[in-house]
């Protein structure tokens, strides 16, 4: 099996503000990789050129890069012109996922169910009082181009929204302005078009930020998520829906809200998620009975 694959270059690092996150799934994805005696090697865009996977004859490329730079489109478009088959989305479905923005113009478009929202853009001076009115008083405040909840807090008065905003800024200069839905969070994870078994992150913070991700302890995942077999088949729809929307292909994860009054909201898409041994993605296709190793093998068999 080994052999089918040739040479195999495992991206991971890169320049964005993920990329600690990068470094810890490439690393075990790469394990994952040469355990099964595929010929993976580590490649890392902040320190190495582009043009070195054609000169070091790699046949293939596995993208575990997260953020900018990665997971937007660029690396994608530079892997077409070098003629190198790749993991995951294309070109449009990567840039248009990584757009939280466009990402909720989409689902709205689609009839997808998903939270109320204003824009804010660093051009143009928002009147908060209306914003919050608009937005039913509390809101999430997110740039529209970073994933691990980078750049992301909450607001609920002028002030915060404020501060919301230039934190936000410093990122993107389109922010998203949501409104805050208060209730569950889950993720569906999505592998060849089909839903895996749906994942609940609970945590005693007020949301599922970086420190609840990468650094706590006390955040809890329940997978499969205890829900209703129509919630979750709903759910998952809802999901694969939003995945197709966007134009992503192969393998990601589509991240929602269930709110008090029992309806589901549609987050946003991630194109390349974590990929830790202890990352939601594997720990879905853990419960559809795939090992990690298993995991990495069938999204590299989509570069075939």
């Amino acid at each position: 099996m080994s052999n089918k694959f040739g040479k195999v270059a495992v991206l991971f690092g890169g320049h964005s503000a993920e990329r600690e996150v990068s470094l810890r799934s490439g690393a075990a994805v790469l394990a994952a990789l040469q355990k099964q005696g595929i010929d993976a090697h580590a490649f890392d865009p902040k320190t190495q050129a582009l043009t070195e996977l054609l000169s070091a004859g790699f046949d293939r490329v596995f993208i575990v890069l997260h953020g900018r730079g990665g997971e937007d489109g660029t690396m994608q478009g530079a892997l077409e012109l070098l003629g190198l088959p790749y993991t995951g989305s294309r070109v449009l479905g990567s840039a248009l996922a990584m757009d939280k923005i466009r990402c909720k113009w989409l689902f709205q478009a689609q009839g997808l169910p998903t939270a109320p929202f204003r824009v804010a853009k660093t051009s143009t001076a928002p009147d908060h009082a209306a914003m919050l009115s608009a937005l039913n008083g509390k809101v999430m405040v997110k740039p529209a181009n970073e994933g691990s909840s980078i750049g992301m807090s909450a607001a609920s008065t002028a002030a915060e929204l404020q501060q919301a905003l230039d934190t936000a800024f410093a990122y993107d200069s389109d922010v998203l302005v949501e409104q805050w839905i208060q209730g569950r969070e889950f993720t569906v994870s999505v592998l060849n078009g089909k839903a895996l078994p749906v994942v609940e992150m609970r945590t005693p913070r007020s949301f599922y930020d970086y420190e609840a991700k990468y650094k706590s302890d006390s955040t809890q995942y329940l997978c499969p998520a205890p829900l209703t077999d129509e919630q979750t088949a709903s759910l998952q729809q809802a999901a694969v829906a939003a995945f197709q929307a966007v134009g992503a292909s192969g393998w990601g994860r589509v991240d929602a809200m269930l709110d008090q009054a029992g309806n589901f909201y549609l987050l946003e898409v991630n194109t390349v998620p974590g990929m830790t041994e202890k990352s939601l993605v594997p720990m879905a296709a853990k419960a559809a009975g795939l090992s990690f190793e298993q995991l990495v093998v069938e999204i590299l068999e989509q570069t075939l």
